[in-house]
């Protein structure tokens, strides 16, 4: 057995995976959510906010200094690659403050290994950033995630305060004050029920007037029961007759609607903005379609590589799988290393594509979905298989119209 890899901090668990000498490397990414679900938004569709009830987290959680500390220690000694890339999400994270994040950089510069890059990205609603938060993004290279769901009436119909006020004029003086100082950052977009509906008109204002470097549409998809069933222990599923709209919060979007939103917006930026606009999922769908796979995990063969941190050092199996059913321990009893590898976390990762039922085996768009991401697998098959992505008819219709484009992109691709 090779030695194992020198631990880092003398305080924490010892990591016990071997090293590996035959070149290959460890590398894994965890989503860290520092002030656990708390938040200044109330937003109507998300899928986190009911962890301070679920966790049963304390009222103003926070990720303690030791936890900080040794999380940020495990990490980057668990990573033999040459980059580490440290993922801030929330709740809100900005909500932490900007003493707690200078802290982070120190922290990171400490524990670095020679020649070894650090990288870091903040996933925020932007209604806390300011001059001073700016000026540190900047200082310090963070890629930053900005909320925002479209022009003022779609982002406000579902983002606003706790007391029920809008919030897009605060979130659109954040994405100037990322421009003005020259913060590189995408947007994220929730398509919801409402959104979905209106897809040129979501992706011309993100394009046009919010001006990201990235954009990213991201499904609203939660089932009625999310707030206490865990992703995948859900009985007797609901078969093909099933209306969409019984299963899922009266928010989530409708599968066609998906599909719509997806192929509206990839007929014009295919015809005005490609090699111009980067918008994830159509960069994704190309480069497994010329074979350099998944960019992203919902359509990966294999997932089990993206976990979550809680502030108290609990890890999960995946941000959206953050129930005490995928929890893997915690890091101050066992090395995050050792977790994020275990048997347990591996078995995660395979049964993606382990559970894949027969219908999605024969689809021919299985190489550009491999059955979607697991959490959404909630419904029946036309053969009554449980285990099928509730999005499928919309992702269908995606792939057949990429599919479509092929031969133009290969000859744009030279």
């Amino acid at each position: 057995m090779p030695a194992a890899v020198h631990r880092l901090h003398p305080q924490g668990p010892a990591l016990t995976l071997p090293a590996l000498e035959s070149g290959n490397v460890y590398r894994f990414h965890t989503m860290v959510k520092p002030s656990g679900a708390q938040c200044n938004l109330d937003c109507a569709y998300c899928f986190y906010l009911h962890k301070e009830e679920l966790l049963q987290q304390p009222h103003k959680a926070r990720m303690s200094a030791p936890v900080l500390e040794q999380h940020i220690a495990q990490y980057i000694e668990a990573h033999t690659a040459a980059q580490v890339v440290f993922s801030w999400q929330g709740g809100e994270p900005t909500l932490m403050g900007l003493d707690y994040f200078e802290r982070i950089v120190e922290l990171q510069q400490r524990y670095k290994k020679p020649g070894q890059a650090i990288e870091n990205d903040l996933q925020t609603n932007g209604v806390l950033l300011d001059d001073a938060w700016c000026g540190f993004l900047k200082r310090h290279n963070f890629l930053v995630g900005l909320s925002i769901d479209g022009p003022a009436q779609l982002h406000d119909a579902y983002r606003t305060t706790k007391g029920g006020t809008p919030t897009f004029e605060r979130v659109m003086a954040a994405a100037e004050l990322l421009h003005r100082y020259r913060v590189p950052f995408s947007a994220l977009c929730v398509v919801n029920r409402k959104n979905a509906r209106r897809p040129i008109d979501v992706y011309r204002f993100l394009r046009d007037q919010v001006r990201p470097r990235i954009i990213q549409f991201i499904p609203c998809v939660e089932p009625t029961d999310f707030r206490s069933a865990a992703p995948g222990q859900r009985h007797a599923p609901p078969t093909q007759n099933a209306v969409a709209e019984s299963l899922v919060t009266e928010w989530s979007v409708l599968p066609e609607d998906w599909g719509y939103f997806l192929t509206r917006i990839w007929d014009e930026w295919l015809r005005r903005d490609y090699g111009k606009v980067f918008v994830d999922q159509f960069e994704n769908v190309i480069s497994q379609m010329f074979g350099f796979g998944a960019q992203k995990c919902v359509s990966a063969q294999f997932c089990g590589k993206a976990l979550a941190i809680e502030h108290n050092g609990d890890l999960y199996s995946c941000d959206h799988f953050v129930y005490p059913e995928y929890r893997l321990g915690n890091i101050l009893h066992t090395h995050e290393g050792d977790l994020a590898f275990s048997a347990q976390q591996q078995a995660f990762g395979f049964a993606k594509h382990d559970t894949l039922t027969a219908y999605c085996k024969r689809c021919p768009h299985l190489q550009l979905c491999w059955g979607d991401c697991p959490k959404h697998r909630f419904v029946a098959t036309p053969d009554a298989e449980p285990g099928l992505s509730y999005l499928c008819p919309g992702l269908k219709q995606f792939y057949a119209k990429a599919h479509l484009a092929r031969s133009e992109l290969a000859r744009r691709l030279g």
